[in-house]
């Protein structure tokens, strides 16, 4: 797909046109109508600052043309070499990252922390020009189908704020919509933790993680819910994905009538919400405090949330399994939920499993 104007894909849909994009946290009211393709960093939220000096950004394209998906032009997608990728945490580094949280664990400062890396390339597309997003999206799409996968693609040329972004993500950060019968607006989430090759290989660990996290998400929606109403609707489901399996549970609850009602939504469901708990860890505080300790680079749209947000329905991804593409350079974040009972080696070897395939789908044959 080609054109200045920018485009999205998200639910079997297509969006083309990008006409503005805006800053979510301070125009919040604007996602009210319209169709909006939603980039949130990991950083965006208050107190969630990185290190390096990203203060993270929330932001949103509106697209004026809208349809189903068509068969694209076909196109190649020409990736970085294999061997081109480097990490920002090598395994004797993120192992010591481990052993620290587990200290802190044991100090009684957090119970979990998710610590991640970034693997990144440099590439460009042809005569240095912005690589072609969809072309790495329709590849994902063959080679790794996600249940919440988009991708969106703003070029600098379009005169509007640039983005590029392509993401396999298997997890729901949120998802909003009016519930049949008057009930009211519904949020539900999705959080992932657990994870392994098959489902043997899911542990005592895994679950205790998941139950820990899907607390916290619960704890999340009920600062935004009506009293009662928050509930886990399956807990520690198995799912099948390409070459792994995760746990996965489903929270759900009616939005409360100050916030449905209120032009500040958006911003009053990222505040009560943001960053996923999946992603940062319980207590969420602790966790974001560890993880700004301990990661060297900011995860940007990796761990954020990517979706869209159309005439007061939504569905946000938690942005895993996400490449991102900005100044000659291709990225993608990998990572795991660290506890007590985690074994250092064996969390570097998740993080590589969450990362093989897709990488792989993205690099150059050897």
């Amino acid at each position: 797909m080609t054109g200045d104007t920018g485009w999205a894909s998200f639910a079997g849909r297509i969006a083309t046109d990008a006409v503005e994009c805006v800053d979510v946290l301070a125009e919040p009211e604007r996602l009210t109508t319209g169709t909006w393709f939603v980039v949130a960093d990991f950083e965006a939220a208050a107190g969630n600052r990185s290190g390096t000096g990203s203060q993270g950004r929330a932001r949103a394209w509106r697209f004026a043309q809208v349809h189903d998906a068509e068969a694209p032009p076909a196109t190649t997608w020409n990736g970085p070499a294999p061997d081109a990728w480097t990490s920002s945490m090598d395994q004797t580094t993120y192992e010591a990252a481990v052993d620290r949280v587990r200290a802190y664990v044991r100090e009684g400062d957090v119970y979990q922390a998710n610590i991640c890396r970034v693997l990144s390339a440099p590439h460009a597309g042809p005569a240095g020009a912005e690589p072609d997003a969809w072309a790495l999206a329709a590849r994902l799409a063959a080679g790794n189908p996600a249940p919440h996968a988009a991708a969106v693609h703003v070029p600098a040329a379009s005169g509007l704020d640039p983005v590029w972004v392509v993401s396999a993500s298997p997890e729901l950060y949120l998802s909003l919509r009016d519930e049949p019968g008057g009930i009211g607006r519904v949020v539900e989430s999705g959080p992932i933790k657990g994870t392994a090759r098959d489902p043997d290989g899911l542990t005592d660990k895994d679950r205790a993680e998941n139950v820990m996290i899907t607390d916290l998400v619960r704890n999340d929606l009920q600062t935004v819910c009506r009293p009662g109403t928050v509930e886990v609707t399956s807990l520690l489901e198995v799912e099948v994905h390409p070459g792994l399996v995760h746990l996965v549970s489903r929270v759900r609850g009616v939005l409360s009538d100050d916030v449905a009602r209120s032009g500040e939504l958006w911003r009053r469901l990222l505040a009560g919400t943001f960053p996923p708990g999946s992603v940062s860890g319980a207590p969420k505080s602790s966790a974001l405090r560890i993880i700004r300790e301990l990661e060297p680079v900011p995860r940007g749209p990796y761990c954020g949330a990517v979706g869209w947000v159309a005439d007061g329905e939504a569905s946000l991804a938690v942005g895993i399994r996400t490449f991102w593409w900005a100044d000659g350079v291709l990225r993608f974040g990998t990572g795991a939920g660290i506890t007590w009972g985690s074994d250092p080696t064996a969390e570097w070897h998740e993080t590589e499993l969450k990362a093989e395939r897709l990488v792989s789908l993205a690099s150059e044959p050897r």
